[in-house]
C-alpha cells in the first residue's frame, strides 16, 4: 500500500435527517439511504487498500432521540448485519464494535455478536462500528480501569503512560485514524474518538451522507495524500 494511502479512515456520517427533510420524507428514510453510502465506502476501502474503516453509527447521545427513530435505527442495524454477514465473510471483512453493547436491544446485540464471531478470522478490511459510543465515556472507562489496577497494586502510578490508556480503549490494537471524514459541512468532532484523533487529518465536505459517493471518498483520499503530516515536528 502506498504511503499516501491512509491506513485507517474514520467517518462521521452526518446529514441523514436533513437529506430526508429536503425530500419531505421521514428521518428513517434518510438513515436507510445512508446505508448505501456505507456500502460504497466499504467497497472503496477494499479497492484502495485502506485497512481500517471506523463509522460513527450511533452515539450515546442519540438514545435521546424519539423512540420511533431509535427503534427504527436499531431495526436498520439488525437488517444491515443480517444482509451483509455472508458478504463480509466472503470479502474478508472483519467487523468490530466500539461503544456500550449492553445498551442495544437484545435481538440487535445477538445479531451483532453473531457477525463479530463469524468474521473474527478476517483481516482484509477491519470495519469498526461505533454504536452507543461516546469518546468521553471511553476515556473515563479507561481511567476507571487504571484506577482499579493501581488500587489493587497491579499497576504502579509511575507506570501510567499513553500505552496504558490506549490498551484500555475500545480501539486497543488498532492504529489511530490517519484521516477523519465528516459530511454535511459541520466543523466539529462530536465526541468521537477524542483520544485517537489527536493527530488525524480532517476532511470536511458539505455533501449530506446519503449523497456521499465513491468519488467523494476518493477525493478525501486525494486530499489526505496532498498533506504533510509532521506530528508536531518540522
Amino acid at each position: 500500500m502506498p504511503d499516501s494511502t491512509p491506513r485507517h479512515v474514520a467517518v462521521i456520517m452526518d446529514g441523514n435527517g436533513r437529506w430526508a427533510a429536503q425530500r419531505g420524507l421521514p428521518r428513517l428514510a434518510g438513515h436507510e439511504a445512508g446505508s448505501k453510502s456505507i456500502e460504497r465506502c466499504v467497497q472503496a476501502c477494499l479497492d484502495t487498500g485502506v485497512e481500517y474503516l471506523t463509522l460513527y453509527a450511533f452515539s450515546s447521545e442519540n438514545w435521546k432521540r424519539p423512540a420511533l427513530e431509535v427503534n427504527g435505527l436499531m431495526l436498520l442495524l439488525e437488517r444491515f448485519l443480517n444482509q451483509k454477514r455472508d458478504e463480509m465473510v466472503r470479502e474478508g471483512i472483519r467487523l468490530h464494535h466500539i461503544g456500550r453493547a449492553d445498551d442495544l436491544p437484545p435481538p440487535c446485540r445477538r445479531k451483532l455478536d453473531e457477525v463479530l464471531h463469524a468474521t473474527a478470522g478476517n483481516s482484509r478490511l477491519h470495519l469498526v462500528l461505533a454504536i452507543s459510543y461516546s469518546g468521553r465515556t471511553e476515556i473515563l472507562d479507561a481511567i476507571r480501569s487504571i484506577a482499579c489496577d493501581v488500587k489493587s497494586g497491579v499497576l504502579d502510578p509511575g507506570a501510567i503512560d499513553a500505552t496504558q490508556v490506549e490498551a484500555r480503549l475500545g480501539t486497543a490494537g488498532m492504529p489511530d485514524p490517519d484521516l477523519l471524514i465528516r459530511t454535511s459541512g459541520e466543523m466539529r468532532i462530536s465526541n468521537f474518538l477524542l483520544w485517537q484523533l489527536s493527530y488525524t487529518e480532517i476532511h470536511v465536505t458539505k455533501k449530506l451522507w446519503p449523497d456521499f459517493q465513491r468519488e467523494d471518498f476518493l477525493a478525501a483520499l486525494e486530499d489526505y495524500a496532498s498533506r504533510s503530516r509532521r506530528f508536531g515536528g518540522v
